[in-house]
């Protein structure tokens, strides 16, 4: 039996591994970078181990410091998560030659299917329906091919996953840019370079089959999972039962799910990946390892997954009936990202993070309060996952819970994933992954509070402040607040929220405060809560503050506000014709020197921050008057890049 485990990971997926390592009785190990050393997984293991570096090329994707920490921890099984080295055919085979298991599969399926040529031509062979591709490489003109499949074509890396390495292309001007970036990306990420083309659906479903399979050769299916919202080509929302899937096609899949995995002898937990369009389904990638969206099916099943990948790793037997799907779970991947801003990822610190504990809600998160979202590595935070005995209901209690969390810190796509459950078309089952392109995302993604909640929210704030003084005051700190021998006019606060400025008058002389033309009751008032009534509508509030910024949770929403000064200082102005860094970032390339004539919306750099990159374009047609950044040049968020005289 296994005795010790070292994840190979980080974040919320080492944090839910050693969950059941702790529950089964094994000894756990974390590995951790720099800017990791005070994170959740780091404390919460019995070991750790400092990989020196900062970078996941020098740290959980160095397979020599992965192996040195494991001989030196004595750990005699290793669980490498998802990304990083997880699908890694090398790291399994120096494992198996050091005599340490892998809880996960063998390494020549790892291989096989690592390569999504190679998996292809063998699902060709094992008769899955696949789509028309064509490998990129030096014999192969991309223009003819791409015409041949017919446009709108999708450049992949063969070696790829999670979206990167891959651009869809809608016309042959933009082909050559899209292999080249495409590439660099893929080599960065992956270190293979290798591209094939691939006929493109523009709307399909993506729908995927959980398999497991034992050391016996038995192979089970535990069902599907739709993850067609998507954003990026990355999953945002998944859920299991399929809403587009009866009896018949769901059996067609998992047939086909097993025969896939069969055909590489597959033990433990695999999910073989499908685009379905108009009844047909089509092959498109198995990932030979957990997924990400893994909780959907345990909520579903009742199982845990990863103590059935360590039972089998073990030598175990899957269970003799695989359990059927009981009610509706849907996973929700909270990102620290701003979809307002082409979802480019935030850094920051999270002050706070917290759900409410409910019936049927499950939050598997990699951070707490305190952490800090690096640049160097994905900005997903947290999955937030609710089961109900039906999808109507499951749907309204993730919608309702990501409504209520107190979420304070770095900007998140929590607005999106509201409105995207409360969205008709979801609510209808109507979903594809062309979802995010149907819609306005600047729609989707606004503030969850109007401009009139809002108002309620720093009405709630500058009560709470009051309170908060009142509280901390060092003489007279039985008087009330504002308190004058004969009346005088009414206190003012402001606050700065995404609908603007609101100032808010009140006078605490009376059990009413008095805020515009309206007569609210103020029922309770204290640093951290407000509970008050405007006419017959009720509302409770909790309140944070972290310096100026103000932090204000209902049940409605978030809001939040920075309280301004009474005097506002004169600020200067930004640069004229300036390009800043969205984010810190390394800079990989400059396409523009100074004296250049740009068009509006030309590519001027590409910046690479996360794991992706960023192409940063003209925000107007020009002269490039300064260029101040070079290829290999780490830029913090803000820093101007270029800068362009408007023509």
């Amino acid at each position: 039996m296994i005795s010790k485990v070292l994840v190979a990971n980080r974040g919320e997926i080492a944090r839910r591994i050693f969950r059941t390592c702790a529950e089964m009785g094994i000894a756990t190990v974390a590995v951790y970078s720099g800017p990791d050393a005070s994170e959740p997984h780091v404390v919460e293991a019995d070991e750790a181990v400092m990989l020196a570096g900062e970078s996941p090329a020098d740290t959980y994707l160095d397979i020599d410091a992965v192996m040195a920490a494991v001989k030196e921890t004595g750990a005699d099984a290793v669980h490498p998560g998802y990304g990083f080295l997880a699908e890694n055919p090398a790291f399994a085979r120096r494992l198996a030659e050091a005599g340490v298991t892998l809880i996960g599969p063998s390494p020549e399926a790892i291989e096989t299917m690592g390569s999504k040529l190679a998996s292809k031509h063998l699902m060709e062979q094992a008769g899955v329906p696949t789509l028309p591709t064509v490998p990129l490489d030096h014999a192969t003109d991309p223009r003819t091919e791409a015409a041949r499949l017919g446009y709108p074509v999708v450049v992949k890396a063969s070696a790829g996953g999670g979206g990167k390495g891959m651009r869809v292309v809608r016309r042959p001007e933009d082909l050559a840019p899209a292999i080249e970036s495409a590439g660099r990306e893929a080599q960065r990420a992956f270190g293979d370079d290798t591209l094939f083309l691939e006929k493109y659906l523009t709307a399909p479903r993506h729908i995927e089959i959980q398999v497991f399979g034992d050391s016996t050769g038995r192979i089970v299916s535990l069902h599907e999972r739709e993850c067609s919202i998507q954003r990026r080509h990355q999953k945002i929302i998944e859920e299991s039962p399929s809403p587009a899937l009866d009896d018949e096609l769901r059996e067609a899949m998992s047939r086909a799910a097993v025969d896939a995995a069969a055909a590489v002898g597959y033990v433990g937990a695999g999910t073989v990946e499908f685009l379905f369009q108009e009844g047909d389904f089509y092959f498109l990638e198995m990932n030979t390892r957990l997924q990400v969206e893994h909780p959907v099916t345990e909520m579903v099943t009742g199982l845990d997954l990863v103590r059935l990948q360590i039972e089998v790793a073990s030598g175990g037997r899957l269970p003799a009936e695989v359990p059927p799907i009981r009610g509706h779970a849907i996973e929700a991947r909270l990102y620290a990202e701003d979809p307002l801003n082409d979802y480019l990822p935030v850094t920051g610190t999270f002050h706070h993070f917290r759900f409410d504990d409910v019936p049927g809600l499950r939050v598997d998160s990699g951070i707490a309060d305190g952490s800090t979202v690096s640049v160097h590595f994905d900005p997903m935070i947290a999955k937030v996952i609710a089961h109900a005995p039906t999808r109507e209901a499951a749907s309204a209690l993730l919608a309702s819970s990501l409504r209520r969390a107190r979420i304070h810190g770095s900007t998140t796509n929590r607005a999106l994933l509201v409105r995207i459950l409360e969205h008709p078309e979801f609510a209808g089952g109507q979903t594809d992954t062309d979802f995010l392109q149907r819609h306005d995302v600047a729609e989707l993604a606004r503030p969850l509070l109007d401009e009139n909640e809002e108002r309620l929210g720093a009405l709630a704030a500058a009560l709470a402040d009051q309170a908060a003084e009142r509280a901390s005051a060092r003489v007279l700190a039985t008087i009330p607040s504002g308190w004058r021998n004969s009346p005088g006019s009414p206190q003012t606060r402001s606050y700065q929220g995404e609908h603007g400025t609101h100032q808010i008058s009140y006078t605490m002389a009376k059990p009413f405060l008095i805020e515009g033309s309206g007569l609210v009751t103020v029922d309770v008032a204290t640093p951290d809560r407000v509970s008050f009534s405007v006419g017959d509508a009720s509302h409770e509030m909790f309140m944070a503050r972290y310096g100026d910024e103000r932090y204000v949770d209902s049940a409605a929403g978030p809001a939040r506000l920075v309280a301004l000064p009474r005097f506002h200082e004169t600020e200067g102005g930004e640069d004229a014709g300036s390009l800043h860094a969205p984010m810190p970032g390394k800079v990989i390339r400059v396409v523009v020197g100074e004296g250049d004539t740009v068009a509006d919306g030309a590519v001027l750099l590409v910046l690479e921050a996360m794991k992706m990159e960023h192409t940063l374009r003209a925000p107007h047609g020009g002269t490039v008057v300064k260029v101040l950044c070079a290829p290999g040049e780490q830029v913090e968020s803000g820093a101007v890049l270029v800068v362009i005289e408007e023509s």
